[in-house]
């Protein structure tokens, strides 16, 4: 009598233990399935692609690859319009006075924008958008190009010059300095990010 209580018990148990089973396989499936979409999901709102329509315009404008200023505005800014520097770079592409008043010669020579309105994120976009294919120009790849954006044509040009740092004529093989190399590291990654997450 116990013996047949306890076998009953037990393919009771059995049974359980198969719909458990089968119940975790559901739910693994179901989170491979939904795994790409959730991905992506989390991945955009990491890079996100805020000001879209002004990236666009004023990448169009200017020759420039838009996935290239929105890696840009990431590493820089994070997207934040009122974002300012320790040197005092301003808004979403970080541009300081100097360079501002040096783009404003080549664009905006007659307008009456102002250092101020870096802040307003068309006004920066179209700026830093003109910079980065100024530099993009100079220098033809990414990396050196935003190492530039960064450190300024001079220090670029600088590097140049040595054959340790040099892969040609206008292209690094290497960023030896600590905050160049990063910068240079993280804006090729938000490039890479935001060409798989939106391109691909």
């Amino acid at each position: 009598m116990q013996s047949e209580r306890n076998t009953g018990y037990d393919e009771k148990r059995a049974v359980r233990r198969r719909q458990l089973a089968l119940c975790l396989a559901a739910l693994l499936l179901v989170a491979l399935a939904a795994f790409p979409f959730c991905a992506k999901t989390i991945g955009r709102a990491i890079y996100p692609k805020q000001y879209s329509q002004q990236v666009e315009y004023w990448s169009e404008a200017y020759g420039v690859d838009p996935v290239a200023v929105y890696a840009i505005i990431h590493t820089e800014s994070k997207f934040r319009p009122r974002a300012e520097s320790g040197v005092g770079a301003r808004g979403l592409m970080q541009i300081t006075e100097e360079t501002f008043d040096w783009i404003k010669t080549q664009i905006a020579p007659e307008e009456s924008v102002t250092f101020d309105d870096l802040y307003d994120p068309d006004t920066n976009i179209r700026f830093g958008a003109y910079y980065l294919s100024r530099c993009m120009q100079r220098y033809g790849d990414l990396a050196t190009a935003a190492a530039a954006y960064h450190s300024g044509w001079g220090t670029v040009d600088e590097l140049l010059s040595q054959e340790e740092y040099a892969a040609s004529e206008n292209t690094l093989s290497k960023f030896p300095y600590q905050q160049m190399n990063l910068y240079v590291f993280k804006v090729e990654r938000a490039y890479t990010r935001y060409s798989r997450l939106y391109l691909e």
